[in-house]
């Protein structure tokens, strides 16, 4: 099944060192599909944000052991993705 651009940028990861690596180093952080790959997430961010892309690192985050009570439960795994953008791209998601 394809998915569209936003189903695959799942929300932005916006956290103070985010923000300082998007600035120094022009680089965005953003929850993605878990089934996504490096290719599928360039080509959603080039679409929705109308920039280019340089590279794309991707992370699989292992859900947090939790406790609910007396049980023992997981929260659920997910994939963060590192994109860098070329020279003079700017890409404003908190700007609304």
């Amino acid at each position: 099944m394809r998915r569209n651009d936003y189903q695959t940028l799942i929300r932005p990861l916006v956290t103070e060192k985010n923000m300082q690596l998007h600035e120094s180093e022009n680089k965005v952080f953003f929850e993605v599909a878990p089934d996504a790959n490096r290719i599928e997430i360039k080509r959603a961010v080039e679409r929705v944000f109308k920039v280019k892309v340089e590279k794309v690192n991707v992370l699989n985050q292992n859900g947090k052991r939790v406790r609910f009570k007396m049980k023992m439960g997981k929260r659920k795994d997910w994939k963060k993705a590192i994109v860098t953008l070329k020279e003079g791209q700017k890409v404003d998601y908190l700007e609304s």
